[in-house]
């Protein structure tokens, strides 16, 4: 299963790569890696290898897939996220999605407190609340969105499968 391990790891890392660069994950590299779990399931583990490999990847393209369909997520988002299910199964990767949507809201959450018009935002809502004490009401809201923005969920898929494996080395989970 280390061998399993490093390859994911070097497709993870490759996708991070690209994700961060160009903002897509790659058919080239996701279906190749979805081909290679399967392949290697089914001769390490035979035909129960194989299924636990389908189940893994139905499971890992099922939790991101509604988000797809709303248009909240990249395709090469799901097809990665799949591709860690076929690697390491059902439980692994609805262990990583725990982690992957932790990490992701923490990336979010500092994107967006890096960004000016989002500070200047909250200071709108906070000038608005100190004058809605005296009676005084605006709207804290302004008049262009400011929350449009994208950012690469293949480092958060990544972040979340790297710390499944890690704290599976550690005997946590």
């Amino acid at each position: 299963m280390i061998v399993l391990d490093g390859i994911l790891i070097l497709i993870l890392a490759a996708c991070v790569v690209t994700d961060l660069k160009s903002r897509k994950i790659y058919n080239l590299v996701t279906f190749p890696g979805i081909l290679l779990a399967f392949i290697l399931h089914g001769l390490i583990d035979g035909i129960g290898g194989f299924g636990d490999a389908a189940l893994g990847f139905a499971v890992g393209g099922g939790i991101l897939l509604i988000p797809y369909l709303l248009g909240g997520m990249g395709a090469g988002d799901v097809k990665l996220l799949a591709l860690v299910g076929a690697f390491k199964g059902m439980t692994f990767v609805l262990l990583t999605s725990v982690y992957m949507a932790l990490i992701g809201g923490v990336i979010a959450l500092v994107l967006l407190l890096l960004r000016k018009r989002v500070r200047e935002m909250l200071k709108r809502i906070l000038f608005s609340m100190l004058l809605l004490r005296y009676g005084v009401k605006i709207s804290p809201a302004p008049d262009n969105d400011t929350v449009t923005s994208t950012y690469p969920y293949g480092v958060a898929i990544a972040g979340g499968s790297v710390l499944s494996l890690w704290l599976k080395g550690w005997g946590i989970v």
